[in-house]
């Protein structure tokens, strides 16, 4: 997948859509994310903050948990849009249950005026514990 593909410009537009309704009173960093399920659906979220912090729900998780909620557990790909001169990537937390679903997920960061950055789960998260671990595939 590209940048510049149909399917990845409709999660950014979904994303971006998404991060307007952030709830990020502490930080004021408004995070929109998209996920895309092997079966060519989109799921939204968004980060929702907590005055106590560790409750936080980050907008990528806040999309995966979605999806799995609508019984998808293929995930392909995850865009993430910030308000931001350069692209944010997923925090560690949101790297580990992304692999869960997908450990080579294409994970596409886009900031203000469509900066972008590509990888693949495995560059940011390598050498990651998963389902493999435990004897699961």
């Amino acid at each position: 997948m590209k940048p510049t593909d149909p399917e990845v410009e409709k999660m950014r537009e979904a994303a971006r859509a998404a991060m307007k309704n952030a709830y990020c009173e502490y930080s004021g960093f408004a995070v929109g994310a998209a996920v895309l399920t092997g079966a060519g659906e989109v799921f939204v979220g968004c980060n929702v903050e907590n005055a106590s912090y560790g409750l936080t729900m980050c907008a990528e998780r806040n999309a995966l948990f979605q999806a799995v909620a609508q019984g998808h557990r293929d995930l392909k790909a995850v865009v993430v849009v910030t308000p931001t001169e350069k692209p944010a990537t997923p925090c560690g937390a949101c790297r580990q249950a992304i692999n869960e679903f997908n450990p080579d997920a294409e994970i596409f960061c886009f900031a203000e005026n469509n900066v972008v950055e590509q990888f693949k789960l495995s560059e940011l998260l390598p050498h990651a514990f998963g389902p493999r671990n435990l004897g699961r595939e």
